[in-house]
């Protein structure tokens, strides 16, 4: 019986920090109150202080899966600088701007993790430096830290350029900074 209860108890506790970090990359963390995040994942308000001891601490936890997330995805993309070309591609695509719920947390939500506690920000730290890492291993696999610049480059221009496009009411606009992106990291990438 404990053991099904300690099994039952992390299952709801990933099941809150997958949709609350759905539900903040769309609504941001201000916009995502604790009664809205705990009826996404199907709970009511009382079982949130079960898994978290405050709303900051359920950030920091969302904000470390969902670096820890996206970090697995490049998993999936071919070796070398060719699978950074399709990273880019895909990450500055029209699809990913119109779906932020979705996508990668650092475009959705550098403004407001800039704000938060010291441990939102260690757990953003920690896994943007795995990114970053894992590009620079991409860039130069035998000296990774020769293209840490480039990689910290790269990595900027594509949340910068993601974080604008979705900023802009001009669709043709907001497709030609998406273009010009990715055109811009391919001249990064050589």
């Amino acid at each position: 019986m404990v053991r099904y209860a300690k099994e039952h108890k992390q299952v709801t506790r990933q099941r809150i920090i997958e949709k609350a970090g759905q539900r903040f990359k769309q609504d941001g963390i201000d916009g995502s109150g604790i009664s809205t995040l705990m009826s996404d994942a199907g709970l009511t308000n009382g079982a949130f202080y079960a898994h978290f001891t405050s709303k900051d601490d359920l950030v920091a936890h969302v904000v470390a899966g969902e670096l820890n997330t996206q970090l697995s995805q490049y998993g999936t993309l071919r070796p070398g600088r060719e699978g950074l070309k399709d990273l880019v591609r895909e990450y500055l695509s029209p699809e990913h701007r119109d779906n932020p719920g979705t996508g990668c947390p650092s475009a959705a939500l550098l403004d407001e993790i800039g704000r938060c506690g010291d441990a939102t920000k260690e757990a953003y730290t920690d896994g943007a430096r795995n990114i970053i890492d894992e590009i620079a291993a991409r860039l130069t696999p035998e000296d990774p830290q020769s293209a840490r610049g480039t990689a910290l480059g790269l990595y900027t221009m594509m949340v910068g350029t993601l974080q604008l496009s979705r900023a802009l009411s001009d669709r043709k606009l907001s497709d030609e900074v998406l273009e010009q992106g990715i055109g811009n990291a391919y001249a990064v990438l050589g």
